[in-house]
């Protein structure tokens, strides 16, 4: 594979399963290099089998499709014509020119159909006062920062009438909800601010669907989220990643709390896994649930009284888009594999057979290309301890031979790198042709293994879990795999903060990538948009009485900044909240002081995660072409984008693009 061809594989997204089970919708997410983004379109495929067929073509995109009750119709989100945000529009369900329902002041968001079809139910920003948008217009906008916020609330409308009804307000946000099955009641989270950093804050709440009735169903200092009433009407669950305490940093579990109020339970209080989403059974004596298991991820069910626990898919892949349709018992989800990106199966609630195929989205990726084989891999920690990772071999890797190594740590770091096609960022497809191995190392502090292993970071952050990443490099080397003299090591976000970390520890690798990582942990913590994980890590904030400043600085890859002598790239989107740009400007800033080879380059208009198709193909190339100058000392051929000059961009290794 080419960079551009894992650029243009295309991602599908939300499969939803039609009321009478014989039909999928599902978003399908493709380039378009003329628009610079991939755009989501609206696909319907028969589940017995047959062509897929594209209902929508917006130019801008389409996304969230749900079925009417009856499976008449199809809603779903798009900005068309004159729109400048997300409203509801109308489709029939064989096709046809969709009609818009909705006209709301501002975008909508999580669409659900009551279940007796009569109304749509979303979410939407509150919007803004007139006097407020003349002040727009003016320029008169000087902000509050973290202050001026829009709560976010319910709403629904009537679809033959398009009439609009208010279900909450308050100086409070809904962060999601679910309708009770039989449309009456509505589970929801409410926090005091739609800020990421507030989710602490939010509670389980319970209402009647015209919002009376509203009772608060927990009270703690942990987030929450998944609340779904029980078909008997008795119970709510939901997830958290606290244990039977609700103390924070764990891994997400499952608890239930009486309807009426009243405490709330763990459910499968030993489970060593992560789970990642639950849902009653159609029958409500069970909850079915997926989980990450740690280099896979599963689907599982679980009897509410005994907690009997059955596992109801096993193979070596990670699911993705999983959904419970209660109304037919059937899960549907896609399977991520090594020659798959992600195609949609179904399986019966109680499992045991094969998953059934629906689509074959995916199939011309094993056809058209040569993929590299992929493992799970053990090895023993510094001190001891089992840790587990992936490896990916090079394309023509002879056995007996070393070849040089990629080390990618996964982001977080409360994660794990699972089985599966892999994504963009890591093109492990394009590293391996090019002769690498690549080695995805779940170190201490990932998700799926159990709390013991997540928690190794509280108190401190870096105390094992850099040293599982060069235990396990050392594994490779001693297998006779790996040529340690030819290593490379990059990683986003968490992966960042443990290249940070990795530079300042060893001098091994011969050339690193740092993308929106962390290098001083003080002032991060006032720096990112979220803060409730950070201060376990370092047992409390920078600002308070007594503050564990020691702690903070102790673990900055910048107190040992000086050591460092690995010629390193540094990435950052410009607007980028969760990492800031200011911690990759600190880390150039330092190593740019200290003499060593580094260049720092911000992505106009990109968050956290990048984007724009030419941000994502500028990462690549220039990642390539740094690692093939300091470690092979070779010329890398840049790629272009589809439609653009045939000539070769300005190459890193001569200037700075």
């Amino acid at each position: 594979m080419s960079v551009v061809d894992l650029m243009e594989v295309p991602v599908l997204r939300d499969p939803q399963l039609s009321p009478d089970g014989s039909q999928l919708l599902y978003v399908l997410a493709e380039a378009d290099w003329k628009a610079n983004e991939r755009i989501n379109h609206v696909w319907r495929v028969d589940v017995a089998g047959g062509d897929a067929v594209q209902l929508t073509n917006g130019e801008k995109g389409e996304q969230q499709p749900r079925w009417a009750p009856d499976g008449s119709s199809i809603a779903f989100v798009a900005q068309r014509g004159d729109d400048e945000i997300g409203q509801i529009y109308l489709l029939g369900s064989r096709g046809g020119e969709a009609v818009p329902l909705t006209e709301h002041a501002t975008s909508v968001l999580s669409i659900e159909w009551s279940p007796d079809g009569q109304y749509l139910y979303f979410i939407a920003d509150d919007p803004k006062t007139e006097v407020e948008k003349k002040k727009d217009e003016l320029k008169d906008d000087v902000f509050a920062f973290d202050e001026d916020f829009k709560q976010r609330h319910l709403w629904r409308i009537a679809v033959e009438t398009k009439t609009e009804e208010r279900i909450t307000e308050g100086d409070f946000s809904i962060r999601s909800y679910r309708l009770s099955r039989d449309g009456t009641q509505i589970a929801h989270h409410r926090a005091p601010t739609p800020l990421v950093d507030s989710a602490d804050e939010g509670e389980v709440w319970l209402m009647r669907a015209d919002a009376s009735s509203a009772k608060q169903l927990t009270d703690n200092t942990v987030a929450e989220g998944g609340a779904e009433l029980s078909p008997d009407g008795q119970s709510v669950l939901f997830r958290s990643d606290s244990n039977e305490a609700f103390e924070s940093y764990f891994n997400d579990n499952i608890f239930v709390v009486p309807a009426a109020g009243g405490a709330a339970r763990m459910v499968l209080a030993e489970l060593p896994h992560e789970v990642q989403g639950a849902h009653w059974s159609q029958d409500g004596w069970s909850i079915v649930f997926a989980a990450n298991t740690g280099v896979r991820s599963e689907l599982f069910s679980v009897d509410v009284d005994s907690e009997t626990l059955t596992q109801l898919t096993e193979g070596d892949h990670s699911l993705r888009e999983w959904r419970y349709v209660a109304e037919r018992d059937q899960h549907v989800f896609g399977i991520d594999q090594r020659t798959n990106s992600g195609d949609v199966y179904t399986i019966s609630a109680s499992g045991g057979a094969q998953p059934m195929r629906i689509t074959h989205v995916y199939d011309y990726l094993d056809r058209e290309f040569r993929l590299p084989r992929q493992e799970a891999i053990q090895w023993k920690g510094d001190d001891g301890a089992d840790v587990e990772g992936l490896l990916y071999y090079p394309l023509d890797y002879v056995d007996g031979t070393r070849a040089p190594l990629v080390v990618q740590t996964h982001g977080g770091p409360a994660s794990s790198d699972r089985f599966g096609f892999g994504r963009r960022r890591s093109y492990v497809q394009v590293l391996t042709a090019r002769g690498y191995f690549v080695f995805k190392p779940n170190y201490r502090g990932s998700t799926g293994y159990g709390d013991e292993v997540l928690r190794d970071m509280v108190g401190h952050y870096f105390r094992q879990a850099h040293l599982d990443v060069m235990t396990g490099v050392d594994h490779l080397i001693a297998l006779g795999l790996v040529d340690g003299e030819r290593m490379v090591k990059m990683g986003w976000s968490g992966g960042g903060h443990m290249t940070n970390k990795i530079i300042t520890h060893t001098n091994r690798f011969k050339a690193a990538s740092s993308g929106a990582g962390a290098v001083n942990w003080i002032s991060m913590y006032a720096q990112s948009d979220v803060r409730i994980y950070r201060t376990p890590w370092f047992g409390g904030t920078p600002w308070q009485e007594d503050a564990p400043i020691d702690t903070y600085w102790g673990h900055s890859p910048l107190k040992d900044i000086y050591k460092v002598t690995t010629p390193t790239i540094i990435l950052v989107g410009e607007n980028d909240v969760r990492v800031p740009p200011p911690q990759s400007v600190e880390l150039y800033r330092a190593l740019k002081s200290n003499g060593v080879d580094t260049h720092l380059y911000i992505a106009p208009r990109e968050p956290h995660g990048w984007g724009e198709l030419r941000h994502e193909l500028f990462k690549v190339n220039v990642e390539l072409d740094w690692f093939e100058k300091h470690v092979r000392g070779m010329d890398y051929e840049w790629e272009t984008a589809p439609g653009d000059a045939d000539e070769k961009p300005m190459s890193s290794t001569t200037e700075n693009p």
